[in-house]
């Protein structure tokens, strides 16, 4: 392709792209050639000359993320093309179905588009662009989301301002707001996309909120960081005896109050606590016998890893010291930085200082919507644990 900058490798630095892996890093390149701007599309070359991928480039650490390993052109057959094949794959899988219409349509490098994340909220599609190349091309993608969605999706939002400090903010740019309902495994869900948290719902737990459900009926139930209440409704669903959802945030206990309510359920048997988890899970004399743990990111950057894992281990610990016995532990991590051994150990090292003796019942991830590319393991970021804390 003519005109191009080209990043050119130093040698023996492209072991990892012709791996398939999607990021280069700055420490890797020899040569820019072509003065890129920011979000432009660069091509990828080794120190023979040889192309090796095409994909945006961006100040920083990951200097390029690679959208196709060789040469192509970004043009609206590429979009249409890539956004076709996520949709093939969550049909695949199942998504969407009369029970369940909120799924994740595209995964990042998951999905060979680094850099974007795109949730479909039954017939909106919420786009999140985690670079400038991506936010660029964010017209081109919402036309390819609504050739391809064949008339699934009616309204594409785009909110990707916080992601990368865009200065045009966040708004549709297709449709307009719908009042469509949202459902998960049959639970109805109202989806904040406009302010809430992410795009609006963590939909990578749907799998571990059903899991939930197992261990619920008849038990009390403690759902912390509780968000949208997601964990608390799949337990109310399933016959817990009570449920008691607490957040720092009082728009994530309104969220929840209002997800309790729709779903038909009553302030009989659920509770909801505005107000910092460690120190009410401290002071709290209650026995529960459910807890889940969900917290959110600890830790972004290496930088903050180590405090981190503190910050997990105490956490931890302390629920382990006041579950009931026998009691049923949730624990997720989805740090980064925090890989699924590292957590593991943490919390073992939480259940060393507890006293407590604990099983491992479940080793859970993300779901399959949100899919992984085994040359880019860092796409594994949601880590879960369930305990039995005797």
């Amino acid at each position: 392709m003519k005109n191009l900058p080209i990043v050119t490798l130093k040698p023996g630095k492209d072991r990892s792209i012709r791996r398939f892996h999607p990021w280069i890093f700055s420490g890797a390149i020899a040569t820019i050639t072509g003065k890129p701007e920011e979000g432009a599309v660069v091509l990828v070359q080794d120190s023979f000359g040889t192309t090796l991928g095409t994909g945006h480039f961006q100040t920083g650490s990951i200097t390029v993320r690679v959208l196709h390993f060789g040469e192509i052109q970004l043009d609206e057959t590429f979009w249409n093309t890539s956004i076709f094949n996520c949709f093939e794959i969550r049909k695949r899988i199942g998504f969407p179905s009369e029970k369940t219409n909120i799924f994740r349509l595209v995964h990042g490098e998951g999905d060979g588009l680094p850099g974007l994340i795109v949730d479909v909220y039954a017939d909106t599609a919420v786009i999140q662009c985690h670079s400038i190349g991506m936010y660029m091309a964010r017209e081109i993608i919402c036309k390819a989301i609504l050739n391809a969605g064949n008339g699934i999706i009616a309204n594409v939002y785009d909110k990707s301002a916080e992601a990368i400090g865009a200065q045009e903010g966040n708004g549709f740019l297709f449709g307009e707001l719908s009042n469509a309902p949202c459902f998960e495994n049959g639970k109805q869900f109202d989806i904040d996309f406009v302010t809430g948290q992410k795009t609006g719902f963590f939909i990578d737990q749907r799998d571990n909120r059903s899991l939930l459900g197992n261990y619920a009926k008849g038990k009390l139930v403690l759902n912390t960081f509780c968000y949208s209440g997601g964990f608390s409704v799949y337990a109310l669903a399933e016959g817990a005896n009570y449920v008691e959802s607490i957040d720092s945030s009082k728009k994530a206990i309104e969220l929840t109050d209002k997800n309790v309510a729709i779903n038909g359920f009553s302030t009989e048997n659920h509770t909801s606590v505005q107000g910092d988890v460690m120190e009410w899970i401290k002071q709290n004399e209650a026995k529960f016998d459910v807890v889940v743990l969900d917290p959110p990111a600890f830790a972004k950057h290496m930088s903050a890893k180590h405090r981190a894992v503190q910050a997990y281990k105490r956490l931890n610990r302390t629920a382990m010291e006041q579950i009931a016995k026998n009691g049923i532990l949730f624990t997720f991590s989805c740090s980064q930085v925090v890989d699924r051994e590292l957590f593991r150990h943490t919390v073992t090292a939480a259940a060393i200082e507890s006293g407590r003796e604990v099983v491992l019942l479940h080793q859970l991830t993300q779901p399959a919507d949100h899919p992984v590319s085994l040359f880019h393991p860092e796409g594994e970021y949601l880590k879960g644990l369930v305990l039995l804390v005797k």
